[in-house]
């Protein structure tokens, strides 16, 4: 039987500290369509700071290749789309951050409060791209009527390749339920393709928001923090992969690896990805990850509370291994979300 393509594209969302290039690579074996690279601030960028370029790295397995960046000065972001064009697959354009230390600077998800500030940032940065400007936002701010739909429409008269909306207000941050309907009234409103992103954490809250969104593609954020594994469960239990999951070397004679023995096979082989992507350079998020892969298994918040004294990022790597090693030895029957 051959593997069909899935109706829909899955996404991993751009993540501060999570969407780091070795998790993306990560994400793609798992079974994400299309990864993005954590936001980054364009005023770094154009700044050549080291750090942020870094962010931005990218490898041949990660294409297309598609860096993601935020910033208030219209200048900037568009001095820093100009220089990733040179090297990205398309670039997009972060309106959706709701983080403090972004909105502040009425950059990230404060822009859908300026739309006309917004839209002149966006036209000028496709103004100087040869490569397609995507956009991820929001609802609105919270205060004052939503703005999506009606930027929607204006951002696909200027060119917009495709729209990424998160059914959530800035006010909100991550509170509340996500406002499919409204995403709806996006999809119907403009003939780019729009991708859904809000609440969508296993195969059923991803079938029912396709049902309920009618959209181009699905992005899971926080559900795949720590659990790469989601993207092809979501493919296996809907029917649209039927390829063996990658960590099936984990099975053990089983009939289907255990969450642990799962999320095993993925630490090991982030930290492999991490050590080649990374091989002079620490990479500040692997402990953010290591805590992020114990979450949710016996015995991970007594782990946690020990994992800061690792005193290198190769013991910290073993620690988690060995953790999760057991764990799956130990808990057989807890199945995998494969």
């Amino acid at each position: 039987m051959s593997e069909q393509p899935p109706p829909v594209p899955l996404f991993l969302a751009p993540m501060a500290g999570v969407s780091d290039l070795a998790y993306r690579l990560l994400a793609r074996e798992c079974g994400a369509d299309f990864t993005i690279t954590e936001f980054t601030a364009a005023a770094g960028l154009t700044r050549r700071d080291a750090k942020s370029w870094h962010k931005v790295a990218s490898d041949p397995r990660e294409s297309p290749f598609i860096p993601q960046i935020f910033g208030g000065d219209a200048d900037e972001m568009v001095h820093c789309t100009e220089m990733l064009a040179e090297v990205a697959d398309m670039v997009d354009l972060n309106f959706g951050c709701p983080a403090p230390k972004v909105t502040r600077h009425c950059a990230g998800a404060a822009l859908m409060g300026h739309p006309e500030e917004l839209l002149d940032m966006v036209e000028r940065c496709i103004e100087v791209s040869d490569v397609p400007i995507t956009v991820k936002m929001r609802l609105g701010t919270g205060k004052g009527p939503d703005t999506a739909l009606e930027l929607a429409g204006r951002l696909e008269s200027l060119g917009v390749a495709r729209l990424c909306v998160h059914g959530r207000t800035l006010q909100q941050r991550y509170t509340g339920a996500a406002d499919w309907d409204f995403i709806r009234r996006v999809v119907e409103a403009v003939e780019i393709p729009v991708i859904a992103n809000g609440d969508i954490v296993d195969a059923r809250s991803a079938a029912a928001c396709i049902e309920a969104t009618g959209a181009a593609g699905l992005m899971i954020g926080r559900a795949a923090i720590g659990r790469p594994t989601v993207f092809h469960q979501i493919k296996s239990e809907l029917g649209w992969q039927v390829s063996p999951p990658p960590w099936e070397a984990e099975l053990n004679g089983e009939e289907k690896p255990s969450e642990a023995g799962a999320r095993h096979w993925a630490w090991k082989r982030y930290i492999e990805l991490d050590d080649e992507v990374n091989p002079e350079r620490p990479n500040r998020n692997r402990k953010r990850h290591a805590f992020a892969f114990t979450k949710g298994l016996p015995g991970g918040k007594s782990l946690r509370t020990t994992l800061h004294r690792e005193p290198t990022a190769e013991a910290l790597a073993e620690r988690v291994r060995e953790f999760l090693e057991n764990s799956a030895a130990e808990n057989p029957d807890n199945q995998a979300e494969t």
